[in-house]
């Protein structure tokens, strides 16, 4: 099975690199699963129905977001009505949308993918690491799905890092979103699952983490006013990673990154 993963996506930037070059590596790397972060992707803050539609109009096959998910009102709708959206699991009992869903590939292959938010500099949501467990319970790899991917939205790498060895062996992939940077350390853990702390953001990468350079310094020089951030909207950079999973055991055979676009040196793997 292979999985393309793209981290957050920024701004009109992302969305036009993100349409610009999904059906082209969709097509390269003989994807089974696309997964998108689009927490990012109405105007740097959160998501819209519409453009949901438009990443599956392009390829997608789940969206995955973090905090900033419930920051346009109309995705409350979205979810009532889309099972392809996830919010973070680790929300209170009662908050709108799933944070889980098993998907099916065009094979007939079963994908639980789950998106869980971190709580160091976050928002203080329930455990993750027992949220996770939790799932991991109630669904194991071979029994009742062939794959289980992970999208882990927080600042901290040490909690990234420490979620990911956590469940070490009972998922396939855990990958970090949120930082806007993408990390060097794609690998296959001991027990067989592909990790990344953080794929980067799908974005104009002239600019800091996706906003425009004068509004984010103008932050940290400046004192009174506060300056409104303004997602930058030139050339757009996607990236995200590349996961090989196999079909008979559910754990990862590989990992890479994948980067495409104006700014960050181009990295597409081999099928």
């Amino acid at each position: 099975m292979r999985i393309l993963i793209i981290g957050d996506v920024v701004g009109s930037a992302g969305r036009a690199v993100l349409n610009a070059n999904l059906s082209s590596l969709k097509i390269r790397l003989k994807t089974d699963f696309v997964i998108v972060n689009g927490e990012n992707a109405a105007h740097g803050f959160g998501i819209t129905g519409s453009i949901c539609d438009s990443f599956y109009q392009a390829g997608v096959d789940c969206i995955t977001t973090g905090n900033h998910v419930f920051d346009q009102r109309d995705v409350l709708s979205q979810m009532e009505r889309d099972e392809r959206i996830l919010r973070p699991l680790n929300y209170v009992p009662g908050t709108p949308g799933k944070g889980s869903g098993i998907y099916k590939t065009e094979s007939g292959k079963r994908i639980l993918v789950a998106n869980v938010m971190c709580r160091l500099f976050m928002e203080l949501l329930d455990d993750p690491f027992r949220a996770m467990d939790d799932l991991l319970a109630r669904y194991k790899i071979g029994r009742d799905v062939d794959a289980i991917v992970f999208d882990v939205h927080g600042e901290a790498t040490s909690e990234k890092q420490a979620l990911a060895h956590h469940v070490d062996g009972r998922a396939s992939v855990v990958v970090g979103t949120h930082t806007h940077v993408p990390t060097a350390d794609t690998w296959v853990l001991p027990g067989g699952t592909a990790y990344q702390t953080d794929l980067g953001m799908t974005g104009d990468y002239n600019s800091v983490i996706g906003m425009k350079k004068e509004g984010a310094i103008a932050r940290f020089v400046t004192k009174g006013e506060r300056v409104r951030l303004e997602p930058a909207d030139k050339d757009g950079t996607l990236c995200g990673c590349f996961v090989v999973i196999d079909d008979k055991t559910g754990r990862a055979k590989r990992i890479e990154p994948v980067r495409v676009g104006a700014s960050l040196s181009e990295t597409i793997p081999k099928p």
